[in-house]
């Protein structure tokens, strides 16, 4: 029987410092091997109100921690900047990974979406954030859109939260790590 590793993705962070700390202890009890963040780390950007948590500088030694285990591709609102006190890889705009055999095209969002699509394969998997809303939604022919929503600044009444990814399964948790929706890569 062969292991299949866990993914923790989660994305738009938006520099709230409670949230993080939430974020990681689920990491740890997860048992997760990399966690995958989809950018929009440290802050709030012009139309997002203020985190209630708010606090980079928080986030920075709570991410610079976990550094190794860290997987990231930039959001709209990450800089140069934002990756000079990061202590690891923040500005790529996306990253084709391999998880269980399964190509996913990892991005933030506001660059390649549905209605901007990436060269995608049949049964590829374009995941990304950006929009603050989950979802995991069939598209194309065979492929499949995960968005693990946001840790800080959910919207549509979403919960606060992140996706695991075992095997064929695929696990939206909130904060407090309540499973509340969970689906299957390809069915």
């Amino acid at each position: 029987m062969s292991h299949k590793s866990i993914w923790m993705i989660a994305s738009d962070l938006h520099g709230d410092r409670e949230c993080t700390e939430k974020l990681l202890a689920r990491y740890v009890e997860s048992g997760a091997s990399k966690l995958i963040l989809l950018g929009d780390l440290l802050y709030h950007g012009p139309r997002n109100n203020l985190p209630k948590g708010y606090d980079p500088k928080g986030v920075i030694a709570l991410l610079n921690g976990v550094k190794n285990e860290v997987l990231c591709v930039r959001g709209n609102c990450d800089t140069e900047v934002d990756q000079m006190v990061l202590d690891f890889p923040i500005l790529a705009d996306y990253a084709f990974l391999e998880k269980d055999s399964v190509c996913v095209f990892a991005t933030h969002g506001h660059r390649f979406h549905l209605g901007q699509l990436p060269p995608l394969k049949k049964g590829e998997v374009l995941l990304h954030g950006h929009t603050h809303v989950p979802a995991a939604e069939p598209f194309g022919d065979g492929n499949l859109y995960l968005n693990p929503g946001s840790i800080s600044i959910p919207k549509e009444n979403s919960p606060k939260g992140y996706l695991l990814w075992q095997g064929d399964e695929i696990t939206f948790c909130d904060l407090d790590g309540k499973v509340w929706r969970s689906c299957q890569i390809g069915k």
